[in-house]
């Protein structure tokens, strides 16, 4: 029988509907096949639509299930954002003061208020390090550039399997018409410094086509792997903001801190639609 459940529908990575990345959350989703969240996934057509439980880690806060129109992932940016801000404004209340813990494919990920944003702690990478020739040659006719255009490439998998390309600058970046018949079953992210005087320090772009969607608006868990990459190798400072979205109309930001050990992934986010979803 089909349950009527509580729905929301944020834009995340800014203040201003319409220029984050939307994603549609599914509250109280208990009851629920995996085949009726895919087939809910698959309908919305967004990037990420996510779906509310209850733990099974008692320290955990909630749980979430992460589906894109193809599959569902272990983790990802923006619906872990989204999903904690819909939790909390229908009534949700952490165990502990000041921090969320989020329950999801890879394991327990923590989220703090940071003023009125909210940030996750960026889970460890799963795969890093430079990548190989027969790499670097296919991110080129990936992205339609020469070798000598990528600055630097590496693995940044932090559940979905991102690899990472640094270019030479921001118009270089929007200016990519990438092949995504030559990039198959590449997870692509792609990184260059702004000018001085903007209000960001690097433009992204994502490619995901094996997730149904060929490039994505503002996503979390690239910029969570590319902030350890570029801190970590000295080629970003330890705080900075990221542009995302601007090839697409969207006008996304990303603000990256890393504090001790901890990388630091936070953004605005805002509901545009409370409602109900019948599944």
């Amino acid at each position: 029988m089909s349950t009527a459940r509580r729905f929301t529908q944020l834009d995340v990575f800014t203040a201003t509907p319409l220029q984050g990345n939307p994603l549609a959350v599914v509250h109280d989703a208990q009851g629920l096949s995996d085949a009726q969240m895919a087939a809910f996934a698959r309908w919305t057509n967004l990037s990420e639509t996510t779906f509310l439980l209850p733990p099974t880690d008692p320290s955990a806060d909630y749980q979430v299930r992460i589906f894109t129109p193809d599959r569902e992932l272990p983790f990802a940016g923006h619906p872990t954002l989204g999903s904690c801000h819909a939790w909390l404004a229908a009534g949700g209340a952490p165990k502990r003061d000041g921090e969320v813990v989020q329950e999801c494919g890879v394991g327990l990920v923590r989220i703090r208020r940071d003023g009125s944003r909210l940030a996750f702690a960026a889970p460890p990478l799963r795969r890093s390090g430079p990548v190989d020739e027969a790499m670097l040659d296919h991110i080129a006719r990936s992205l339609r550039v020469p070798r000598s255009a990528i600055r630097a490439a590496h693995w940044v998998s932090n559940g979905p399997h991102w690899v990472a390309a640094l270019l030479g600058s921001r118009d270089e970046v929007l200016a990519l018409k990438p092949d995504f018949a030559a990039m198959g079953e590449l997870e692509l992210g792609v990184v260059a410094p702004c000018d001085a005087g903007h209000d960001a320090q690097f433009e992204v772009r994502a490619f995901v086509p094996t997730l149904g969607v060929q490039e994505d608006p503002v996503t979390g868990s690239l910029n969570a792997g590319l902030a350890q990459w570029l801190i970590g190798a000295g080629l970003a400072p330890a705080r900075y903001v990221a542009a995302q979205g601007t090839a697409m109309g969207r006008a996304g930001r990303v603000f990256v801190e890393r504090i001790g050990e901890d990388t630091w992934i936070g953004g605005d986010s805002v509901i545009v639609v409370r409602g109900e979803v019948t599944l």
